[in-house]
């Protein structure tokens, strides 16, 4: 069965999941993990593309941003793929290929699911019982969104800047999301969008897409999702190298 194309949209968050080759790990060391972010920072000047949030999990990286144009985000990871991967090899004296060859990609629809896709990005640690607060890991965005802390690589979404007028009243509302229980059913749609291909988004965004692309999509949402937060006491998942 052909595999279903990539939907990159100009102007529509994307979120993008990178995994290590056969899921083995792409960081090694502390070293590998600003090297990471040092190129991540120079292709995102380089395609113009506004990353919103991200985390550097030990074997897979998501991101979550925005291209001007279909062309950025392949753009994007191809030369951060070549630079960071020839870093690597030289480093660890290795030959070959650090990433599975298909990363895998979902559009976002802005004003429902964007806060959403962060919050579930910068809990990837949590949920892998790593951490138990998304602010005791360091190589994620959530010091920034979440803690006011500056981060260059980011470019804050509209949807995230409207939280507040005044920055502490925006940091307090974003990290208000994260308490109480993350909704199961939005976890499972966008684990379903990414494996899928599929957008994440309402019904409404599901057509507007399908229109835009002249393609069906198969797999349907489930509707607005509930608040995205976690609670204290939440039963984490115990594999660190889980979606």
């Amino acid at each position: 069965m052909p595999r279903r194309p990539r939907i990159h949209l100009a102007g529509l968050p994307l979120h993008i999941v990178q995994r290590g080759h056969n899921r083995e790990a792409c960081f090694f060391a502390e070293e590998d993990y600003h090297a990471y972010r040092h190129w991540l920072g120079e292709a995102l000047k380089a395609s113009a593309c506004a990353l919103h949030a991200y985390v550097q999990m030990t074997n897979h990286v998501h991101l979550l941003l925005t291209p001007p144009a279909t062309e950025a985000v392949p753009q994007l990871l191809m030369s951060l793929g070549r630079r960071y991967v020839q870093y690597i090899n030289k480093t660890y004296r290795r030959t070959g290929t650090l990433w599975d060859s298909r990363y895998k990609s979902s559009l976002v629809q802005a004003d429902n699911y964007l806060l959403l896709c962060q919050c579930y990005i910068e809990l990837n640690p949590v949920r892998a019982a790593m951490v138990d607060d998304p602010a005791h890991y360091r190589w994620s965005s959530y010091r920034a969104n979440g803690l006011g802390q500056e981060d260059p690589l980011l470019t804050p979404h509209p949807v995230y800047s409207a939280l507040g007028g005044a920055e502490p009243e925006r940091l307090v509302a974003y990290r208000a999301m994260f308490r109480p229980e993350l909704d199961a059913d939005a976890i499972g749609d966008i684990r379903m969008a990414l494996d899928q291909g599929q957008v994440l988004g309402d019904s409404r965004f599901l057509a507007d897409i399908e229109r835009a692309t002249g393609e069906r999509r198969k797999a349907k949402p489930r509707g607005r999702p509930r608040k995205p937060v976690v609670a204290p006491g939440e039963e984490r998942e115990q594999l660190a190298f889980k979606i």
